[in-house]
């Protein structure tokens, strides 16, 4: 009866590695996290290996410095982020073939548009408020510079192109600034989901309140920022005694 040769004992080394895509993908997961969890500046290396039970050798092998680490949560992601939520924005000349005949209702619609983009992918990316508020809006934020280039200026230059259409047709309420729309409506969003744990404990004894979800909040930043934004086309109803 003939054996089966022995098995080549393997060399003494180095653990053979996992699958390396899903490796990286997971370690960019969990810096991600930890950067919105903690800070990037209070975030090393070796914090990350720790949270992926492995040695920062490991972590070293697919990220060769601290740097590229970082540049790679930017552009694996925040940047498709920030591409998702802009693109309905049209800026080139295949997108956009005239101006709208009605820039008012244009602009109603991308503001709906980008307000849902936001927060479903805040709801899908539970990181993302936390991070961006932190480290981009926040004065010495570690991502601010390397997010910065990435931010679509072609697109928000088309909208707030759009707004201004509107202020000249007499649509906008006097002292909206266009340029800066796109703040109030990352505000508007951003923000309430990025301090949920405060204001549901302002409101702690309130159900409606603690019932608040991403579809509330996104139905509110519509309505402030549609609301505010548009002159009324014609005199409000009558008053209910308020």
């Amino acid at each position: 009866m003939n054996s089966a040769p022995p098995a080549t004992p393997r060399r003494p080394g180095r653990p053979p590695r996992p699958d390396s895509a899903a490796m990286r993908a997971r370690l960019l997961d969990l810096a991600t996290q930890r950067f919105a969890a903690s800070g990037v500046a209070a975030t090393t290396i070796a914090h990350i290996a720790q949270l992926a039970g492995v040695t920062p050798a490991m972590v070293h092998y697919y990220f060769k410095s601290r740097d590229q680490l970082i540049d790679a949560v930017v552009q694996e992601r925040l940047v498709p982020v920030i591409a998702y939520v802009w693109a309905p924005v049209p800026v080139a000349a295949g997108e956009a073939q005239e101006p709208p005949a009605d820039p008012a209702a244009t602009v109603r619609a991308f503001i709906a548009e980008i307000v849902g983009r936001v927060v479903r992918s805040a709801a899908e990316r539970p990181w993302l408020p936390a991070l961006w508020l932190h480290e981009v809006v926040n004065e010495g934020g570690q991502l601010r510079e390397r997010v910065l280039r990435h931010l679509p200026a072609d697109r928000l230059h088309a909208f707030a192109a759009l707004i201004a259409d509107c202020h000249r047709q007499g649509a906008i309420t006097p002292g909206v600034e266009p340029r800066l729309v796109f703040l109030s409506l990352l505000g508007l969003t951003l923000l309430p989901l990025a301090t949920s744990s405060l204001w549901r404990r302002v409101w702690q004894g309130d159900p409606q309140a603690q019932a608040l979800d991403t579809e509330a909040i996104a139905a509110h930043a519509i309505a402030m920022l549609t609301g505010g934004l548009f002159s009324p086309a014609a005199p409000s109803q009558a008053s209910t005694g308020c």
